[in-house]
């Protein structure tokens, strides 16, 4: 039985899994059977009915509610989507790491009464960032893109506190809510809990205001047009897309110089062509630097393989926010649930 979760009810990103069904049996070139129920009588039927050999995924777990909140483990393990699927499996295999950083039920529920055990991505995950914390030297560069702002800012605390980012070159939307918390930007940028985000990284820049760079000059939207400015320059109900050249060639020069490059999240809207400048032109600076090099998250994953850069970066992954947590030295949920239940099955 396979089961996951993508997107939340009501948001763009959510879907059922029916269209992973297909796509399993294409890979897999063997049917996969599906449900579209997680916890009912419908998914009860027919993870019974299966036999030997048998796939069957289950409909997208946050559909119940309590895959859509954290838990602590032992709480987790109560939960109703627990307690009435753990009835029907002999065993639990964790396999998404990009969820590791989540204490959802079916993350840290699960190993707390099933034999669990990670799958081989979460393994390979796992055994090569090891290695490159072993090795890893610095300077350590991070930089950071992407719309996801709000678990960042605490993220990028970690990396610091924990001697693992010693620059931190924003784009992105966290970029701009850094040159908003600078007043670089004076108008507002239209986002959740706005002013609270931007406090976090006024406080985060007086604390450490020698590690931080954001950029001087950036592209905007002009009836569809790409129009490069200095941000000095950027007028309200301006739509910042990517950043500029100058910032490119800034960021470029301490990319060079570093020993670890960490980069995760697009420098802007990569997916318009006019806009993709400045996340190729710096994934072609880490790709091309003397450093160790992990590349993080599902949008510069694709966009590595549309450069055609993959092959000059030393690891890969589509993992975000997990990464970057045990990049910093924290221990995630999912990997403190497996080791728990593995000193469980070994002491019987």
């Amino acid at each position: 039985m396979v089961a996951s979760h993508q997107g939340r009810v009501g948001n763009k990103e959510y879907t059922g899994m029916e269209k992973h069904a297909k796509v399993l049996e294409k890979f897999l070139n063997r049917d996969i059977k599906y449900v579209q129920d997680v916890i009912g009588s419908a998914a009860k039927y027919e993870i019974e009915s299966l036999k030997n050999g048998e796939i069957l995924l289950l409909d997208n777990l946050r559909l119940c509610a309590e895959e859509n909140y954290e838990f602590s483990p032992t709480e987790a393990a109560k939960t109703i989507m627990v307690q009435r699927l753990a009835k029907l499996f002999d065993l639990c295999v964790l396999d998404s790491f990009p969820s590791a950083h989540r204490s959802h039920p079916s993350i840290v529920g699960f190993p707390q009464v099933l034999p669990a055990c990670a799958g081989r991505i979460v393994e390979r995950e796992v055994r090569k960032l090891d290695e490159i914390l072993t090795v890893a030297k610095a300077p350590h560069v991070v930089v950071l893109g992407g719309a996801k702002i709000f678990d960042r800012i605490e993220s990028i605390k970690l990396l610091i506190k924990n001697g693992r980012a010693d620059h931190v070159l924003l784009t992105g939307l966290i970029g701009n809510v850094f040159m908003r918390a600078q007043g670089r930007i004076k108008s507002s940028l239209g986002i959740k809990r706005e002013e609270e985000i931007v406090a976090k990284a006024h406080s985060l820049i007086g604390e450490y205001p020698d590690v931080f760079s954001t950029p001087v000059d950036v592209a905007v939207d002009k009836d569809g047009s790409r129009v490069e400015v200095d941000v000095r320059d950027v007028n309200r109900g301006d739509t910042i897309n990517d950043i500029g050249p100058k910032t490119v060639e800034h960021y470029s020069k301490i990319i060079s110089g570093a020993g670890t490059v960490f980069i995760s999240g697009p420098a802007g809207f990569f997916e318009k062509e006019q806009f993709m400048f400045g996340t190729k032109a710096l994934l072609e600076a880490v790709a091309n630097s003397m450093a160790t090099t992990i590349v993080s998250g599902g949008h510069l994953t694709h966009a590595l393989k549309k450069y055609s850069l993959a092959d000059k970066i030393d690891h890969i992954s589509t993992a975000g926010g997990a990464l970057v947590l045990y990049l910093a030295g924290e221990r995630l949920p999912m990997i403190q649930s497996l080791e728990e239940a593995a000193k469980r099955e070994r002491s019987k």
